[in-house]
């Protein structure tokens, strides 16, 4: 007997073999058939899904969980236009902390919005005693006050108050670490909000680092939220490359740095598991410090590394060594000739063609690099809504030449690289229909064209977010398709995205989401 059979449907199953279905069987969270072998076959449950569409479940191969939960209940700034207005809201933060001394929290921070950086005098004006700490948007730089700027190191570089990358991390040094009972109700804050838009599993891109990272005992922070109940979805955790220590294993290993006690890519279960090493090369876009070959379009500067190349390729080919699934950092296009130079490098070495390595972003990859990503077999993983939300300004500082270069499609696709889909919440808006939508149309919230011959069709923007993505995850012999024997993740939703007009799918209703066969919404 089956647990449930869903009928009455449009299934998309995104498996060649059989693309499309009207009933789907589930038994003990797997599908075990489709159509005519499902039935006839008597269930405990029959939903009629009413007509609607139902796709795998999105995959949503790079995000931020714990950051994205912390942000939604942090006081923001975001669409404040002038200076008084933020400090206003900063003031009203400040009013209501305990004690001189307390540190303050500022979200929503984009000098875009304001025309310049906020400084550490504009700050000082109103934190009567506090800490206060305003964290880019982009997450890849900060600006604080005075009262933090006196407790850095020596020699920490900064803009009156503005920290940007290694800058920003020797800031963040200076706080206590967030309690795992907080980062656990973070991360099921965010994940609540990912099953509303139809995302069944994640990467979590980074945790434990300098930059990025909330506690030296992050990944016990998910485990708890697991154990809590409050992690509705599967979960990856890509671990920062700045957790590798040097070991001394034995001489046949030929492993220099690992994780302790060896722990790798591939540790864990289908709901939560350590998944790739995250590896940054380079900053952002928003920020100004993706690094280019050559400098932004009216800037008198290319951006920045991370730190000294060599020190950057040691991480990367160390890694591979031990044995992980790298997710490389690059959003500039030197940053994406280190990392295609180490990955190669590291493959020369140690041959792991089976190691599906990972480019996160590829934000600008000129021509030239696209046959070397083929010809090492990485994966591109990029945000699409990144273009949508913010990609006027990114194609004005590129310029025209490079416009065109942005978080490509069709040329990944035509030079045979998976192109996969993912978010990078909360930087950006997390809706895989949005970015759908974005993929095919190549516009801006504006209307303005980013490289419209990067666009690609409905089924293959659809497919960078489930199938793509749990490739790049080493998912795919479990998630991606609703083929029989895979786990029972899906989205049911209130339209078809190949039937709609492109300007509509963004706006499809996600009905429902499963998660091994079982609705995120009770059912009366």
């Amino acid at each position: 007997m089956l647990c449930t059979r869903l009928t009455n449907a449009r299934f998309l199953t995104m498996d060649p073999d059989h693309p499309v279905a009207h009933d789907l069987g589930i038994w003990q969270g797997r599908i075990v058939g489709l159509d005519e072998a499902v039935t006839s076959l008597p269930a405990r449950e029959v939903v009629d899904l009413q007509g609607a569409t139902v796709l795998p479940g999105f995959i949503d191969a790079h995000v931020h969980l714990a950051w994205t939960g912390f942000k939604q209940n942090t006081p923001s700034i975001a669409g404040r236009t002038r200076v008084d207005d933020v400090l206003a809201v900063v003031a009203e933060a400040v009013a209501r902390t305990r004690a001189p001394g307390d540190w303050v929290s500022i979200a929503g921070y984009d000098q875009r919005a304001l025309g310049r950086h906020l400084t550490a005098a504009d700050l000082d004006r109103v934190s009567d005693g506090r800490k206060l700490y305003l964290l880019h948007d982009s997450g890849h730089g900060c600006v604080v006050n005075t009262a933090v700027l006196d407790l850095l190191p020596a020699g920490i570089p900064h803009d009156n108050g503005f920290l940007a990358e290694q800058a920003m991390g020797a800031a963040r040094a200076l706080r206590l670490p967030h309690a795992q009972e907080d980062l656990a109700e973070a991360i099921g804050r965010a994940a609540r909000t990912c099953l509303t838009e139809g995302v069944t599993a994640c990467a979590e891109a980074g945790i434990g680092g300098t930059l990025f990272g909330h506690s030296p005992v992050e990944l016990g922070a998910y485990q708890l939220a697991r154990d809590k109940g409050l992690l509705p979805l599967r979960v990856q955790l890509m671990v920062s490359a700045d957790r590798l220590n040097p070991v001394a294993a034995h001489e046949t290993d030929g492993i220099p740095r690992a994780l302790d006690l060896g722990l790798r890519t591939g540790f864990g279960d289908d709901r939560l598991s350590v998944g790739a090493l995250k590896v940054w090369t380079d900053g952002g876009m928003m920020a100004r410090t993706a690094a280019l070959t050559n400098p932004y379009q009216g800037l008198d500067h290319a951006g920045q590394l991370q730190d000294d190349p060599d020190t950057l390729t040691g991480l990367i080919v160390d890694g591979h060594l031990a044995g992980w699934q790298l997710a490389v950092h690059a959003i500039g296009d030197r940053a994406a000739d280190l990392a295609l130079d180490a990955i190669e490098r590291a493959q020369r070495i140690r041959p792991r063609p089976e190691a599906r390595h990972r480019i996160e972003h590829a934000g600008l990859i000129r021509p030239d690099q696209l046959p070397r990503f083929a010809r090492l077999g990485l994966s591109a993983v990029v945000q699409p809504n990144f273009l949508r939300c913010f990609g006027d300004d990114y194609a004005s500082i590129m310029g025209a030449e490079r416009a065109p270069w942005m978080y490509r499609g069709r040329a990944f696709l035509d030079h045979g690289i998976p192109l996969v889909g993912s978010s990078d919440r909360p930087v950006a808006d997390g809706s895989p229909l949005r970015a759908v939508q974005f993929m095919v149309e190549r516009a801006s919230t504006s209307g303005q064209l980013i490289g419209p011959d990067e666009a690609v069709t409905v089924d293959e923007a659809l497919h960078a977010h489930t199938v793509a993505g749990a490739r790049a995850c080493h998912w795919d012999d479990r998630l991606g398709s609703l083929t029989p024997g895979k786990h029972a993740d899906l989205v049911v939703l209130g339209d078809d995205p190949r039937r709609v007009d492109t300007s509509r799918i963004g706006d499809i209703e996600v009905v429902e989401t499963y998660v091994d066969g079982r609705p995120s919404r009770p059912r009366d």
